[in-house]
């Protein structure tokens, strides 16, 4: 990451993790078929995974001659989760007639410790914290199937009740960074009640599809008196989430369809977390409790026409996305550090094309290609950034036309190996207070049934040429960053798989 300030202070850092990952898991369940109406499931799962991460982050002035400063941290953190599931189905003597009941218990603990030296040239601090948090999770659903002579009506409901309950607590060492007075206890409890009425038709010409969700959700997020910035905060809504799907039939090899969804996108709990998170030692991220939902309306129309060896689709589509979820990066007078907090960045606009065309060449080849084009628009906001101390940040309107294709090619060779072969190419986009520029990778895969098709060996690619970085530019009040981030996307994995 490079940044630069509008004094002219330029600061280069680099992240390296290293992270070393063990993970337990056993699962258990049985299936009783009281009768021929009647069939009830229980099953449990249980999982701990133990995670050490190594990092080590230099800072270094604008020349490179000089380390400014070296950060390095060790995350040790166990994860358990225990799972409970049971289902009960009753079939009706009519014909897919069916009711299902379902309920199901998560919990799931993390156990975090991370341990930080921060090494200046003067001297050395020994900083850590500790976080322990307990997610209970319930999931009730029903839902009843009722045949028709031309489709089904289906409906039922869902009911979850969700806490969080999280403790950090900052260990500060030597000229401590760590905002010691951003920790302590927080809670997170989310309860969600839905209704769903769906109506499907079909016959020889048209194929209907019309849903509608009524949803109910209150979200409160419990902040401990003590904080230094944040309150206890929350939301809650009651709203209509509709789906609608129409397809006509021209002939048997051509159709126009058309679909229109509305949906939620609720924040998950880390995105409203109240804690910095020093795993970067100068852009910290940290979360918002005052964050909202964003709502999502997509409406897309599209034709199909196929062949005896392919097909061709083509569609346009627009999505409209209120109070669209981003992090809006600030810094406070007379420091370089920079904060990275979680926001509503007003609506946005996704208008474009899309292309897939199949095809069959013989009995060895095959290939689909996938093209998009689209124009994306973030309208212009305004945001305060409240962490540590309020920042207001106003982003004029941005717009870009953007794309990507995706190719993919399959070969069936002699002695039963299949091959795949995948590209893909990302055109630059834009981000809230940024862009994003083009990514491009190639993965590959073979695989071939042995033991008279129990087993299976297989090798496979991502990411071959390594080529898979994302590079972003953020532009904030006062200073600019340039990012590039390298992701375990080149794995290169052999095995075999076995079915008994």
């Amino acid at each position: 990451v490079d940044r630069y300030y509008d004094d002219g202070t330029v600061i280069k850092q680099q992240t390296k993790r290293n992270r070393t990952t063990n993970l337990i898991t056993g699962r258990a369940g049985m299936d009783w078929y009281a009768n021929k109406a009647n069939t009830f499931t229980v099953s449990g799962f249980y999982s701990r995974e133990g995670i050490l991460d190594r990092g080590d982050e230099p800072f270094f002035n604008q020349n490179l001659d000089t380390r400014l400063r070296l950060w390095q941290f060790l995350e040790d953190e166990v994860k358990t989760t225990i799972t409970a599931y049971g289902n009960w189905r009753h079939q009706f003597a009519q014909p897919g007639r069916m009711l299902n009941f379902n309920f199901n218990y998560t919990f799931h603990r993390e156990d975090e410790q991370y341990y930080f030296t921060n090494i200046y040239p003067s001297y050395t601090g020994l900083d850590s914290f500790i976080l322990i948090s307990d997610e209970h999770v319930g999931d009730a659903t029903l839902d009843y199937v009722q045949p028709l002579k031309h489709g089904r009506i289906e409906a039922g409901g869902k009911f979850r009740r969700r806490e969080i309950p999280i403790n950090m607590r900052f260990i500060p060492g030597l000229n401590s960074p760590l905002d010691s007075n951003a920790g302590g206890y927080a809670k997170y409890n989310e309860t969600v009640s839905a209704l769903y009425l769906t109506y499907v038709y079909e016959s020889n010409k048209f194929e209907v599809e019309a849903g509608l969700r009524g949803e109910y959700a209150n979200i409160r997020y419990d902040v401990n008196p003590n904080h230094n910035t944040y309150k206890s905060d929350g939301y809650d809504y009651l709203q209509p989430f509709p789906n609608l799907r129409l397809t006509y039939k021209l002939n048997n090899r051509n159709r126009i369809s058309f679909f229109f969804t509305r949906r939620v996108d609720r924040p998950n709990e880390v995105d409203i977390r109240i804690f910095p998170k020093y795993d970067d030692a100068e852009i910290i991220k940290v979360g918002n409790p005052s964050l909202q939902p964003q709502y999502v309306i997509s409406l897309e129309a599209g034709y199909k026409t196929s062949w005896d060896k392919g097909y061709l689709y083509t569609a346009v589509y627009h999505k409209i996305i209120d109070g669209t979820i981003t992090r809006i990066a600030s810094t406070t007078p007379g420091s370089y550090l920079i904060y990275n907090v979680f926001q509503n960045a007003g609506r946005s606009f996704n208008s474009g094309v899309e292309i897939v065309f199949a095809q069959k060449l013989n009995d060895h080849v095959r290939f689909d290609l996938n093209l998009l084009g689209y124009k994306n628009v973030i309208e212009a906001f305004s945001v305060v950034n409240l962490y540590p101390t309020p920042q207001l940040y106003n982003a004029q309107k941005q717009e870009i036309y953007s794309g990507n294709v995706k190719l993919n090619g399959y070969l069936n060779l002699p002695k039963g190996i299949e091959a795949q072969l995948t590209a893909i190419y990302l055109a630059p986009d834009i981000i809230p207070q940024g862009r994003i520029g083009d990514r491009f990778s190639i993965d590959a895969g073979l695989k071939k049934s042995i033991q008279k098709g129990k087993g299976e060996l297989f090798v496979n690619a991502t990411d071959i040429a390594n080529t898979l970085r994302i590079k972003q530019e953020i532009q904030g009040d006062g200073f600019r960053f340039v990012s590039n981030d390298y992701y375990e996307t080149q794995v290169f994995r052999v095995g075999w798989n076995y079915k008994f």
